[in-house]
C-alpha cells in the first residue's frame, strides 16, 4: 500500500497520523516506515489481522529505532483509533529492555507499567518452560 493506495478517508486517525509523519520524517525513513506498515494496514482493513505475523523489521536492511517506534505507533493508531499512544521502554529481565506501546495515561502511571513488566516477565518464563518441554519432546521451538 503506497501513499496513493492508502484509502482517502482523511478522518481516520491513522491517516491523520501518517500525514503528520510524512511532514515530520525524513523522506527515506517515511518510505521505509510505509513498507513496514502497509501490509498491516491492509490486513486491518481487510479484517484478516489474526493470521498476520508482525515483525517490525526491514527484512534484509536494519530498521532504525525511530522507524520501528513510529511503525508501532501507526499500527496502534490504526487498531485503537487513538492518537495518544506512546512507546515506553520497560526493564523486564537481564536480556534487556522491552519496548511496548500503550496509551498516554498508562505510560504516565509507574504502577501500571510495573504490572505490564511483571506480565511480560511471566510470559517470558512460560515461553522458556514451553521451549524446554518442546526440546525434550523433539518439537519445534521457534515460538
Amino acid at each position: 500500500m503506497s501513499e496513493s493506495e492508502i484509502p482517502p478517508d482523511e478522518g481516520r486517525p491513522v491517516d491523520v497520523y501518517l500525514d503528520l509523519l510524512s511532514i515530520r520524517m525524513d523522506t527515506e525513513d517515511y518510505r521505509l516506515l510505509l513498507s513496514v506498515v502497509e501490509p498491516v494496514l491492509r490486513a486491518i482493513e481487510e479484517h484478516r489481522l489474526s493470521g498476520l505475523d508482525l515483525a517490525l523489521d526491514g527484512g534484509d536492511e536494519e530498521l532504525p529505532q525511530e522507524v520501528r517506534d513510529e511503525a508501532a505507533l501507526v499500527i496502534a493508531t490504526a487498531v485503537t483509533g487513538r492518537m495518544d499512544n506512546e512507546v515506553v521502554e520497560l526493564e523486564v529481565d537481564e536480556s534487556g529492555p522491552v519496548r511496548v506501546v500503550t496509551d498516554a495515561t498508562t505510560a504516565a502511571d509507574p504502577s501500571r507499567l510495573d504490572e505490564i513488566a511483571d506480565y511480560i516477565r511471566q510470559r517470558h518464563r512460560q515461553n522458556d518452560e514451553l521451549r524446554g518441554i518442546a526440546e525434550v519432546s523433539g518439537l519445534p521451538t521457534d515460538f
